[in-house]
């Protein structure tokens, strides 16, 4: 059925103004809450050494999760696609159980297992601290980030078929060749969307995190923890405000990379 021009002016215009409530309001809001004292006092927020040490320690979570989900997430992508195995089902639902519990569940799970009197509480007792430190983190990070690669590169598997793949392997190329100089650049673009969208989902996780980091400013806690310490705990509302535009950033500066990628993959 084919709708008339009004029709489909409404529907822009509806589309539009709930984009515009749900998103522009609030991140106008905190646009011009975070810059009406000027740049100078924004800039200020931002350096503080509890500030820096949040986006270095948010940095470095995320250079540590990217590089792990990257060879897991290729690996399990690989295994799912390539592969026939019982338990295929029973991994394909692991890989989305991050989409479909809680972050908070992800952080009490970890405790069970990793605090001073869960599971692997020995390691806790010996002087390897994981939980209410960066080790903790890290694993609730990789846990809540798990399916980003593996389903981007899972489709583009299946699209490129194993065509190349047999042709390699009869003209004589080992596993290690065929994957580096076939596979890997063929799902080069499914891999590089799946890291922009752990990095995004890294930097701003906060319900896993918080759950199994000690909060203390300067030894492990993040910027999305400096937001919610600032806000809740200091009442320095303006601080947090600055917090969150930094963390805006970042997330800009990702969401850009992945257009400027996409339009790269569309020309090609």
């Amino acid at each position: 059925m084919r709708t008339s021009r009004r029709s489909r002016l409404v529907l822009r215009t509806l589309a539009l103004g709930y984009l515009f409530v749900l998103l522009a309001v609030p991140v106008g809001a905190i646009l011009w809450r975070t810059f009406e004292r000027g740049i100078p006092a924004f800039l200020a927020s931002i350096s503080t050494p509890a500030a820096i040490s949040a986006l270095n320690l948010s940095l470095l979570i995320v250079a540590v999760v990217v590089p792990v989900n990257v060879v897991f997430g290729v690996v399990i992508a690989h295994a799912l696609v390539r592969g026939r195995f019982r338990g295929r089902g029973l991994l394909q639902a692991v890989v989305d159980l991050p989409f479909a519990i809680s972050p908070i569940v992800v952080g009490v799970s970890l405790i069970l297992l990793w605090g001073a009197h869960g599971w692997f509480g020995a390691l806790d007792r010996a002087g390897l601290k994981v939980i209410f430190g960066l080790p903790g983190m890290v694993l609730a990070t990789i846990f809540v980030t798990l399916p980003f690669v593996v389903r981007e590169v899972e489709p583009v598997l299946h699209e490129v078929g194993t065509d190349q793949e047999q042709a390699a392997a009869t003209l004589g190329a080992t596993r290690g060749q065929t994957f580096w100089r076939i596979t890997l650049p063929s799902i080069r673009w499914g891999l590089t969307y799946g890291v922009v969208l752990t990095v995004a989902r890294a930097l701003g996780e906060f319900g896993a995190v918080i759950m199994v980091s000690s909060g203390f400013p300067g030894v492990s806690q993040t910027l999305t923890l400096l937001v919610h310490s600032r806000y809740i705990d200091d009442h320095n509302t303006y601080g947090a405000y600055g917090a969150a535009t930094l963390l805006m950033g970042l997330a800009l500066v990702t969401l850009l990379f992945m257009t400027v990628l996409d339009r790269k993959r569309t020309s090609r």
